[in-house]
């Protein structure tokens, strides 16, 4: 189905540590030199041909205005969903964002009302907290349940009255779920549909990590469940493909959502970036072959990870997750306190997102990000195991 990659084999093999500490991106840049940084989800990797080639032209034919407003996006998007997922995009029911986050911001304000309650699981993506409080929305934080599975009874119980905290006016789903790398199944999706029919409540999903899903498991773009025709999913290539300096999203919605997707407004599109919306383009239409390569890489350090903990670290508890590039790690057992993270960086020069990020239920938890090389990866924990015998400095 996908024509093999142009630029080798695995994307995460090819950078030196000394051509990873040349970067200018705030990953490599944030910690001093002595500290490796699996904290913040980029890449180590170089991105397509395809997308440096588009890019490159763009930049030589000086095309670095204001982008047009064309489907092109939409259309790259139908062309990878219907191959990887066999869903279809209609490019009349989608919108191109600035990013994910402002297709969130922006979609919050036209499906709910100030005061409204907006549910989300926890441990969860820690800005989405911060858009609902800033838009003076109410959080209501549902934790996931065994195995960072969906908890449909909690979820019954937060929309019925808000959880205290204002009518019930949204969900807003991360799919994949950060931090915890759980892929939701259809029948899972299915089942959310069904309970926000039954009590009124808009489903927004992100599925920003919905190419990095290897085989063994599957993503269900939201959209196609039964159900969802009032539902509104947002969409980037920058987590799959290393574009997260070429902004940009799309969102898509269903068939009974167009009345309040018209009334975001037209304003925000002056804030694409023209250059953001070719690279993703050229990505999603001729860089499949290295994502392909791309998750061979990353299941292989999935496995490496759970290796190393377990020699290493057993104290640890980890799930191998099913998608992304994302481990969620529970390191109460280290008596380390409710912030590891800081003890790792500290005393084993390891860089780690801190769990407390993530809301409720992340104290004594780190997330790492593993799309690494695998020697940047074995180092890292190796280091970490110092952490039971390096005192503070």
């Amino acid at each position: 189905m996908n024509t093999p990659a142009a630029d080798g084999h695995n994307p995460l093999r090819r950078l030196t540590l000394a051509d990873l500490r040349s970067k200018q991106g705030i990953k490599w840049r944030r910690y001093p030199e002595d500290v490796l940084p699996l904290w913040i989800a980029d890449m180590d990797a170089v991105p397509p041909t395809a997308v440096v080639d588009a890019v490159n032209e763009a930049l030589g034919r000086g095309d670095t205005g204001y982008p047009p407003f064309d489907p092109a996006l939409a259309h790259a998007w139908d062309h990878f969903a219907s191959l990887r997922w066999g869903w279809r995009v209609d490019p009349d029911r989608t919108l191109v964002v600035p990013s994910v986050l402002t297709g969130i911001t922006e979609t919050l304000k036209v499906i709910t009302a100030p005061g409204d309650a907006v549910i989300v699981n926890s441990p969860g993506y820690g800005p989405h907290l911060n858009i609902i409080r800033g838009l003076g929305r109410h959080p209501v934080e549902v934790p996931l349940g065994p195995g960072h599975r969906i908890d449909l009874d909690a979820l019954r119980a937060a929309f019925s009255d808000g959880a205290g905290g204002g009518r019930p006016g949204a969900l807003l789903l991360c799919s994949p779920h950060n931090p915890t790398g759980t892929v939701h199944t259809a029948a899972e999706l299915t089942a959310v549909a069904e309970l926000a029919g039954e009590f009124g409540v808009r489903v927004l999903t992100n599925e920003i990590h919905a190419p990095l899903v290897p085989a063994g498991a599957r993503h269900v773009p939201y959209l196609s469940v039964p159900g969802s025709d009032d539902a509104v999913s947002v969409f980037s290539a920058s987590k799959g493909w290393h574009l997260s300096g070429f902004r940009g999203g799309l969102l898509a919605w269903g068939a009974d959502s167009g009345p309040d997707m018209r009334r975001i407004p037209m304003d925000m599109l002056h804030e694409l970036s023209g250059i953001g919306v070719i690279a993703q383009t050229a990505a999603l239409n001729h860089g499949i072959g290295w994502l392909d390569d791309l998750l061979v890489g990353l299941d292989e350090n999935r496995r490496l990870l759970a290796e190393l903990l377990a020699d290493h670290l057993p104290e640890v508890r980890h799930r191998q997750p099913e998608g992304t590039y994302l481990a969620w790690l529970d390191c109460r057992e280290l008596n380390l306190g409710d912030d590891p993270a800081a003890a790792f960086l500290e005393r084993s020069r390891v860089a780690l997102t801190p769990g407390s990020e993530f809301g409720r239920g992340g104290e004594g938890h780190v997330r790492l990000n593993f799309a690494t090389s695998p020697e940047i990866l074995t180092d890292a924990v190796h280091r970490m195991a110092k952490v039971r015998d390096t005192p503070s400095r």
